[in-house]
């Protein structure tokens, strides 16, 4: 039996925060996301020490969605037992998030963006997680076979009736974003966040979707910042590690780590380098500079990895001559 958790006593002094958006809440300039890690194929004892460890570091904001494991929904049932076993007493420090959006279960209420599927998904991760609220409950995609009307009406169900506290969007265009924030305004409740992929290999949002939540005043937390891995040392020598993700091709094959992909990581790597920086922290670094973005959702397979990249943290900001040697290996478009 793990021993009683105690938190660090200077946990609040380990990580900056910044406000989301024009809201009174803050983030975690770097939180914890549950994507990979955190299924039934991993130990429960490894997901606690990373869990705990992020905590102790002042990393308050965990990120989930019912379709995380494997299988799905084994990423809430994890934490759900890491919240009852040691977070129990922290539970108002905590920011805690999850989603609906893709596929759950059989048949045609199970998936996408209908207030069916949206509201039976959230009873179904509180249940797993254990909790009576979540802080933050996203539509994880658009669905264009369902009115936006009504998948944002589910958000609005979950935050009135005490199941979410805030309504959040993901994986949205900027159009998207405009009628989704349109028709919560409709219904006095605000957008607090979105969750849009961000990183120097895919600088997508900065084609108007960070306009679109500025103007709105709405928060952005960008994931996949280090574009599942390509920027970190993992394959600089230009092997292809095994148990990588390259080499599981869960997400990317082999040929991803092409000459093309060496020469632009390598090139990234010796700014890092220049700077006192691996090329994760830069790349933790170069996403937290936009203003747009409140927060960098990372992953985390050790507590050694999670260290590495919360020290990103303690960087110097990005120099006019670094941010245009940057943007030359890896321009916009």
């Amino acid at each position: 039996m793990p021993s009683q958790y105690r938190a660090a006593d200077d946990r609040y002094e380990q990580t900056p925060y910044a406000r989301v958006g024009r809201s009174g809440l803050l983030l975690p300039r770097i939180s914890l996301g549950l994507w990979n890690n955190f299924g039934h194929d991993r130990p429960l004892a490894t997901q606690r020490d990373i869990v705990l460890h992020a905590f102790d570091r002042g990393v308050t904001h965990f990120d989930l969605a019912n379709n995380y494991g494997p299988p799905p929904g084994a990423a809430e049932e994890q934490f759900g037992r890491i919240l009852s076993a040691d977070l129990r007493p922290y539970r108002d420090e905590l920011v805690v998030s999850t989603k609906a959006g893709y596929d759950m279960w059989p048949g045609p209420y199970g998936n996408w963006g209908s207030r069916k599927y949206m509201l039976a998904s959230l009873d179904q991760s509180l249940a797993r997680l254990g909790l009576d609220y979540v802080d933050v409950f996203y539509s994880h995609r658009p669905d264009s076979g369902t009115p936006i009307e009504e998948t944002v009406g589910a958000l609005v169900t979950a935050v009135r009736s005490g199941r979410a506290l805030y309504a959040g969007i993901s994986n949205y265009s900027p159009e998207q974003t405009a009628a989704a924030a349109e028709a919560l305004a409709d219904e006095h409740v605000p957008l607090l966040i979105h969750q849009p992929r961000y990183s120097m290999f895919d600088r997508t949002p900065e084609g108007g979707l960070f306009d679109e939540l500025q103007r709105r005043g709405t928060g952005a937390i960008v994931f996949s910042p280090l574009a599942g891995g390509l920027l970190t040392d993992r394959y600089l020598d230009g092997s292809v590690p095994v148990g990588s993700r390259a080499a599981e091709g869960r997400w990317f094959g082999a040929d991803r780590i092409d000459d093309d992909y060496l020469r632009t990581a390598r090139a990234l790597h010796d700014v890092a380098v220049a700077r006192g920086q691996t090329l994760a922290q830069l790349a933790i670094t170069w996403v937290l500079r936009q203003p747009a973005v409140t927060s960098a959702l990372v992953g985390a397979s050790s507590e050694r990895q999670l260290d590495g990249t919360l020290d990103a943290l303690g960087g110097a900001p990005l120099s006019d001559e670094e941010l245009t040697a940057i943007d030359a290996l890896v321009p916009l478009g």
